[in-house]
C-alpha cells in the first residue's frame, strides 16, 4: 500500500528555523505533551511560547527566511457547527437572509449558560428581519422558487413564533430544537438563491472531475453510519473527485489506515503499491490539487498553502472549525498530489481548538459529517469503509471537461 502517512503531510517547512520544528510537531503529535529532544512543554504552554514569539516580532518585520507566526493567532468566535459552516458558505448576496441566519445562529454562544435576555433579543430580531424585509428576502429568489420560497418563509415565521414562546418559557431543549429547525428552513431558503455556479475551473484542471453543487453521500462503516455533506461551491474539484470515487465504488471494503485521538482518522488507500486512485481509461495517478476558498475571492487558490500565498488570517469558506471536516490527504511537498485518501479531523480544544490551528490553509476541506459524530469517535486504525453511496446532488457532478 502507498498511505500517505500523517508524518509526510505539508506543513510548509522553513530550513534551520526551530520555532517551525516545534508548529510541526504541534501537527504530528496528537497527545497534549510533547516530549522531543528533552521538551516537556504542556500544549497550552506551547502554545504561549508560540505566540511570544510572535508578539515579541512583530510578522511585518521578519528577516527574509523566517515562518510568519501569524497563522497561529486565534480568529475570534469560530464556528463549530459543520451546518452553519455550510449554511454561510453558499454562494449568495442577500443581506437580509443573512441578517436572519445571523440572528438565530448567535443563540448557540448564549444557550449553554441559559443568558435568556441575549437570546430573547436574537429571536426579537429574526422576528423584526422577517417582518420589515420579507419582500428583499424573496426579491433573491428566482421567480421559478418563489412559491416554494414563500412557503418556507411561512415555516420559518411559525417556527420564530414558537421560538419565541420557548424562550419565555426558558424551554432550553424546546428552543434548541426550534433553532434547529429554523435554521434548517432559513438554509434551505438559502439554497434557492443559488443560480449559476460561481466561478470557473482553471483550464489546468477542468480535465478532473468536478462537482457544480453539493452532494449528500453516506457512508457506512463496521462501527456504525456517517452522513456526508460534500461542498463543490467551495471545492469543486476536490469534491468532485471524491464523489465520483464514491460513484465508482472506490471506497468499499478500504480500511482505516490511521486513527488518532482528537487528531484525525485516515482512509482512502487502495491495495497494492499505489497510493491514490489509478485511472482506469488513462492508466495514470489521477492527481488532485490544493484547493482553498478564502472568503470574498473570486475563486479557490490552487496548488499552494495559504502561507506560501502570503495570506495570514483569512477567513475561509470551508474552514478546520468543525469536528468531522473531511479534507484530502497529501504527499508533503506536493500540494498538488493528493488523491483517492482523505481524512477526517477530529479536533481536541487544546491540540487544535476553532480558530486557533495550524490546519487551515494547508490542506482542502471539501465537506463535514452532519451525521454519525458517534461512529467517528470510534472508529480506529484496521476498521473498514462498508459501502459509500451518493443519496443526493449526484447530478451535480460533471465529468472532466464538460
Amino acid at each position: 500500500m502507498g498511505a500517505l502517512k500523517w508524518e509526510n503531510f505539508a506543513v510548509a517547512p522553513y530550513a534551520g528555523e526551530q520555532t517551525t520544528i516545534i508548529m510541526m510537531q504541534i501537527i504530528k503529535i496528537p497527545l497534549g505533551i510533547i516530549t522531543r529532544q528533552g521538551l516537556g512543554l504542556g500544549l497550552m504552554s506551547l502554545v504561549l511560547t508560540l505566540l511570544s514569539l510572535t508578539w515579541a516580532m512583530p510578522g511585518w518585520s521578519l528577516p527574509l527566511g523566517q515562518p510568519m507566526l501569524l497563522g497561529a493567532l486565534a480568529q475570534g468566535n469560530a464556528i463549530t457547527d459543520p451546518n452553519a459552516i455550510l449554511r454561510y458558505a453558499l454562494p449568495i448576496d442577500n443581506p437580509e437572509v443573512r441578517r436572519l441566519q445571523d440572528s438565530l445562529e448567535d443563540i448557540s454562544n448564549h444557550i449553554r449558560a441559559k443568558r435568556w435576555p441575549a437570546i430573547k433579543r436574537d429571536v426579537r430580531a429574526a422576528n423584526l428581519t422577517i417582518t420589515l424585509k420579507e419582500d428583499k428576502i424573496l426579491a433573491g429568489v428566482p421567480a421559478d422558487r418563489q412559491s416554494e420560497a414563500e412557503s418556507l418563509l411561512g415555516t420559518i415565521k411559525t417556527d420564530l413564533t414558537d421560538l419565541a414562546a420557548a424562550v419565555e418559557a426558558k424551554d432550553k431543549e424546546q428552543v434548541i430544537g426550534l433553532r434547529q429547525s429554523t435554521l434548517t428552513a432559513i438554509g434551505d431558503l438559502e439554497a434557492l438563491m443559488v443560480t449559476d455556479f460561481p466561478f470557473a475551473i482553471p483550464e489546468e484542471f477542468a480535465n478532473l472531475p468536478q462537482l457544480k453543487g453539493r452532494a449528500t453521500v453516506e457512508m457506512t462503516t463496521n462501527k456504525g453510519p456517517l452522513t456526508i455533506e460534500v461542498d463543490g461551491y467551495s471545492a469543486p474539484i476536490n469534491a468532485g473527485n471524491f464523489v465520483d470515487l464514491v460513484q465508482r465504488k472506490f471506497y468499499d471494503g478500504l480500511p482505516f489506515i490511521r486513527s488518532e485521538d482528537f487528531f484525525v482518522t485516515q482512509a482512502g488507500d487502495p491495495p497494492g503499491p499505489e497510493a491514490g486512485f489509478i485511472d482506469p481509461e488513462t492508466k495514470q495517478y489521477r492527481a488532485i490539487p490544493l484547493e482553498i476558498l478564502v472568503k470574498g475571492e473570486e475563486g479557490p487558490i490552487y496548488g499552494m498553502t495559504l502561507e506560501d500565498a502570503g495570506m495570514y488570517l483569512p477567513e475561509l469558506a470551508l474552514p478546520f472549525n468543525a469536528y468531522g471536516a473531511i479534507a484530502l490527504a497529501r504527499p508533503e511537498m506536493e500540494p498538488n498530489g493528493g488523491s483517492s485518501q482523505f481524512f477526517f479531523f477530529k479536533f481536541d480544544t487544546e491540540l487544535t481548538p476553532p480558530g486557533f490551528n495550524l490546519m487551515d490553509g494547508r490542506y482542502s476541506v471539501f465537506g463535514y459529517v452532519v451525521d454519525g459524530k458517534e461512529t467517528l469517535e470510534q472508529l480506529n486504525e484496521g476498521d473498514k469503509i462498508v459501502s459509500a453511496k451518493v443519496v443526493s446532488g449526484a447530478d451535480n457532478l460533471v465529468n472532466g471537461n464538460s
